[in-house]
């Protein structure tokens, strides 16, 4: 009795071992502890460089904007946006 418990809790530990085994192999995680840090490293060495062109983009998509509301006051007689010329109605 004693020596079948034994039996089945040993193969039952060495099932668990292969089945740790095939996990490890299939998933590999060192590999991806890996592939993440050089991603990280990639991301933290190039953070000046999308910052400046996340900037760049934020001016450029600001300019585009004025330069929008400037044409519309222009071409609206009634818009208060126009500031130079004064209503003559008035």
């Amino acid at each position: 009795m004693l020596r079948q418990t034994l039996e089945t809790n040993i193969k039952r530990i060495v099932d668990f071992l292969i089945y740790s085994k095939n996990f490890l192999i299939r998933k590999n995680p060192l590999k991806s502890l890996q592939a993440s840090i050089v991603e990280g490293l990639k991301d933290f060495l190039t953070m000046k460089k999308k910052l400046k062109m996340a900037q760049y983009r934020l001016n450029y998509h600001r300019h585009q904007l004025q330069k929008m509301e400037q044409l519309i006051a222009e071409n609206n007689d009634h818009s208060f946006l126009k500031g130079k010329n004064l209503n003559e109605t008035r």
